[in-house]
């Protein structure tokens, strides 16, 4: 008397989405730090600030995603940053100023924005969380993002969820 293991999950037909694939990359993005170019690290000195910045390489941020930052409590007057984005703006298309925190979450956003929607039409999908090291802004789009168009959506893993939603019947 055989008995044949079942796989209920697989056979379910849940589309399980991992939040941790729309983090970005290490690789494509980089964060310009204005302290490095300060006096002291502290102090802007005009003179001083263009001409680091016109020694800088600025290949190194090509297609990259790029954070203009400060990461001590210098006070870097508002054009600064402007000037900065001047230089960086021949090699990527996307200049933040924000710190390396804020622009991993945008990056998170942008990537669940890129998902199709049409390709959750009526599904069934888990969304994965244990253990996951995801800003809790990703589930939020996650949700945005499919609830319109998913039959059901649930959090967790396929063999233990948590109904998140549920679409009425007409």
């Amino acid at each position: 008397m055989e008995s044949t293991i079942v796989n209920r999950v697989a056979k379910s037909g849940l589309i399980t989405i991992n939040p941790e694939q729309f983090k970005p990359k290490a690789n494509h993005y980089a964060i310009f730090d204005m302290k490095a170019f300060l006096y002291k690290e502290m102090l802007l000195k005009e003179k001083e600030f263009r001409a680091a910045l016109q020694q800088h390489d600025w290949a190194q941020y090509s297609e990259k995603a790029v954070a203009i930052t400060c990461t001590n409590e210098a006070l870097i007057p508002q054009w600064a940053p402007m000037l900065v984005a001047t230089y960086l703006k021949p090699f990527t298309n996307q200049l933040y100023f924000c710190t390396e925190k804020e622009l991993t979450k945008l990056l998170f956003l942008e990537a669940v924005e890129q998902l199709l929607e049409e390709d959750y039409i009526d599904a069934k999908i888990v969304i994965k969380g244990c253990g996951a090291k995801v800003p809790t802004e990703v589930y939020i789009a996650l949700i945005n993002k499919l609830q319109g168009t998913a039959k059901s959506i649930m959090y967790g893993e396929p063999c233990s969820t948590v109904p998140i939603f549920k679409r009425t019947k007409n």
